[in-house]
């Protein structure tokens, strides 16, 4: 089992990951393409952000690419791990949202992630430089999570059997404590009620040796089409009104309030000297708040809260 860090493996797959993803959304789409925007980071680093708005089925959606690196953590990193305070530090990953137009297909995230301080990283480059890395500190994240405004029993059952599907070959642990993970960090505290309905979450994990960890990474990463591609096309045409675009407008200002009030994501990268551009990306292009609003008793806007918005064993009711 490897314990040294290959950072160039991580990124050659990161950036084929995008690649592989932005091609399946464009095909379920039917209609867009990304627009490929590159960038750097004056304090060290960049990468490569991919943006579709205005299309058949996706009203915004982006997924990023970053690689990005400092000689020193910015507080919202270093807060809950102070062995890595002052270290020289990369990181890269992939960051995804969409935002459908049709109020019956759910917005979903998508994150995969890594992280290594130590001495040795001072450089941009990292080709020929994992031998030289000291006492290297590192560990991956990531997960992914489905929010919708209208429920479908059958879609939350799917998405998390493709989240267990991604996780069980490396321990029949690991899906129950990613999931709960998911529940407790998507969550808006200020509002007392979930994000969504869920998926997997994970982060500071090393606990496999590189290899292993890696491979765990992938594994999300790859299920994420499975997991969402077959919901956008199940409901991609359904029919909707006024009523159910307003209701989607009015829910995603909850994704806004988490995004930017509780993401670490979202402070990491605000505070790291990112591009901001990049870094809001996962703003929705419309949205709207009610003051004091709440939905009629036995409407399908209340089924949401009622059946959705809830902790549920998705797997095994």
């Amino acid at each position: 089992m490897s314990s040294a860090p290959d950072l160039s493996a991580v990124r050659n797959y990161l950036l084929s990951l995008q690649d592989t993803i932005c091609a399946g959304l464009e095909a379920v789409d039917g209609e867009g393409s990304f627009l490929t925007d590159e960038w750097t980071r004056p304090a060290g680093g960049g990468g490569r952000t991919r943006i579709l708005t205005d299309s058949g089925v996706i009203e915004k959606g982006g997924v990023a690419f970053s690689h990005v690196h400092g000689d020193q953590l910015p507080p919202s990193a270093s807060a809950h791990r102070p062995e890595v305070a002052g270290k020289p530090w990369q990181a890269m990953g992939v960051s995804l949202v969409i935002h459908p137009r049709n109020p019956y297909v759910p917005t979903s995230h998508m994150n995969v992630r890594f992280f290594c301080a130590g001495d040795g990283l001072e450089k941009s480059s990292i080709e020929d430089r994992d031998s030289e890395i000291k006492n290297p500190i590192w560990w991956f994240g990531g997960g992914f999570d489905l929010t919708p405004y209208y429920g479908f029993e059958e879609d939350a059952r799917h998405w998390h059997a493709t989240a267990h599907d991604a996780v069980e070959p490396f321990g029949d642990h690991l899906y129950p404590r990613f999931k709960q993970g998911c529940d407790e960090y998507f969550y808006l505290k200020h509002r007392k009620e979930p994000r969504g309905i869920g998926g997997l979450f994970f982060d500071d994990f090393n606990e496999l040796g590189f290899d292993q960890s890696f491979a765990l990474m992938r594994s999300v990463g790859d299920h994420y089409l499975s997991a969402y591609q077959p919901i956008v096309a199940r409901r991609k045409d359904h029919d909707y009104s006024e009523r159910e675009r307003d209701f989607q407008l009015y829910r995603r200002g909850r994704y806004v309030e988490f995004n930017l009030v509780w993401d670490r994501g979202t402070l990491f990268g605000l505070q790291s000297g990112g591009r901001t551009e990049s870094i809001l990306m996962s703003l929705p292009p419309l949205t709207a708040w009610k003051y004091d609003w709440s939905p009629a008793p036995g409407s399908p806007e209340a089924e949401l809260h009622e059946k959705f918005l809830t902790a549920r064993d998705w797997l095994n009711e």
